[in-house]
């Protein structure tokens, strides 16, 4: 499970990568992200709504998108409403203060929408919500460490150096974390630095001592357009997406021309051995 510690940290890019890369090799793989919220929706084949941001890992993955790689979709409406869609179907609006949102059964929903998806398949890339370390929602957490600890995924943090605060980010939630979700992580990546990436050197050496786990990549800051969600990513077209050949292949162009950009700055072994 790749989690990043704030929300844009590159956790869906560096999800799709994974998936690119390893369906390159020949590997039956697919992507996984239990809650997304977000306004820019796909709609699959079968008529069911998912983010869009999983149908896109999907193609990278060379699958057709599956409303079960995307169980909830909390669709924002606006005054604090939003509209939450269960396995591709509209499932119930909430309020601010609504205290309807039955956890248990959302859980046991993303449990069998996993189950679903990976059955039969060599390996599912599964991507976190948010910060896995956001202590007043711990309790309704279904994205984040409750779902690694339930299929016993290991998982690899992302920060985002470019806004600074990458190593605090990491080793906080790491500090943040429980015994039981600690053994679960197995490296971390920082995300989006421009320069010389030897002068990390010092810091990284400090985080892999006292975290006890390495540093699976330094990624260089790489143009790339990867599909908008939320208000991280304001100023891109929010609505409905269906299947276009041409968006498909540049999609796919892209992630390749972004795995050559990552040569040899990421480390592509130590991952394909935590699958």
């Amino acid at each position: 499970m790749v989690q990043g510690v704030t929300s844009g940290a590159g956790k869906t890019t560096l999800t799709a990568a994974l998936c690119r890369h390893l369906s390159r090799k020949g590997m039956d793989v697919a992507p996984f992200k239990a809650q997304n919220v977000s306004l820019n929706s796909f709609v699959t084949a079968d008529g069911k709504e998912m983010a869009i941001s999983q149908a896109y890992q999907a193609w990278a993955c060379g699958l057709e998108p599956s409303a079960d790689m995307n169980p909830v979709l909390i669709k924002p409406k606006g005054n604090g409403q939003c509209q939450i869609v269960l396995r591709g179907r509209p499932w119930m609006d909430l309020a601010p203060g609504d205290g309807r949102r039955p956890i248990d059964q959302l859980r046991e929903e993303v449990l069998r929408s996993f189950r679903d998806n990976a059955l039969g398949r060599e390996a599912v890339l599964l991507e976190g919500m948010g910060s896995p370390v956001e202590m007043n929602l711990k309790e309704r957490d279904v994205a984040n460490m409750w779902l690694a600890k339930a299929v016993r995924s290991p998982v690899v943090l992302v920060g985002d150096i470019e806004k600074g605060g990458a190593f605090a980010g990491i080793y906080g939630t790491y500090l943040l974390m429980d015994e039981e979700e600690r053994d679960l992580l197995k490296g971390f990546v920082i995300n989006r630095f421009r320069g010389d990436p030897s002068i990390l050197g010092p810091g990284i050496s400090e985080l892999e001592s006292r975290m006890e786990m390495p540093c699976l990549g330094v990624l260089p800051m790489v143009r790339f357009s990867a599909p908008a969600e939320d208000s991280m990513d304001l100023g891109r077209e929010h609505g409905h997406s269906g299947v276009g050949g041409d968006v498909r292949q540049r999609w796919l162009g892209g992630l390749d021309d972004l795995l050559e950009g990552w040569s040899g700055a990421l480390d592509l072994v130590a991952l394909e051995r935590l699958l």
